[in-house]
């Protein structure tokens, strides 16, 4: 053979030789970034999933209400004014930590004036039984004690509904989340006497 082509034969060796290891180079670095791509899309749905159960773990904890005109916030609830004037009491609850629900009930007074009180009492809280409304009246329905329209949120003690601060803005009834959350006691019914 002559010396141009032999080395014409060892550069074209060369070159081939070069070629398997580049590919084979390049190769490996694609099968080196594969495992990390996977890795990172596992995190995105790790972390996507886990930002999808903590909202519904807060939503779990936002009013549970039969009221589809309530507005619901992290600090107030929210009601239309309206909602009472027919003199009816609503009940309400909210669902707090622990699972503990919070029972409440908002109405508009013989006298005008909206009021809000816990559905218990500082005295028949453990029976976990609360009030219903006869005409201008709350009855406990554990004693059967009778509570003008009037007294509700006025009264304290006793078996008389536990108040609940409530502010009248224009049109709006709002409670605040904290004083809904102040009556947890009447219905933790872990700690019965």
């Amino acid at each position: 053979m002559s010396k141009n082509r032999q080395k014409k034969v060892e550069e074209t060796s060369a070159l081939e030789k070069s070629a398997e290891k580049r590919a084979m180079i390049l190769e490996t670095k694609k099968k080196s970034r594969l495992p990390w791509v996977l890795v990172a899309s596992v995190c995105a749905l790790v972390l996507a999933a886990g930002a999808l159960f903590a909202t519904q773990k807060t939503e779990k904890k936002i009013m549970v209400d039969n009221s589809p005109n309530a507005t619901v916030s992290a600090s107030t609830a929210t009601y239309p004014v309206e909602l009472f004037s027919d003199g009816k009491a609503r009940h309400f609850s909210y669902e707090a930590d622990g699972g503990i629900t919070i029972r409440y009930f908002i109405l508009k007074s013989s006298d005008g004036v909206i009021r809000a009180a816990f559905d218990a009492c500082d005295v028949c809280w453990p029976a976990g039984k609360g009030y219903q409304q006869s005409g201008d009246v709350m009855v406990c329905r554990n004693c059967g004690r009778k509570f003008e329209s009037i007294r509700v949120n006025e009264v304290k003690g006793g078996c008389n509904p536990a108040p609940l601060g409530r502010n009248i803005e224009g049109e709006k009834v709002v409670l605040k989340v904290e004083e809904i959350l102040s009556g947890k006691k009447y219905f933790d019914f872990s700690n019965r006497g």
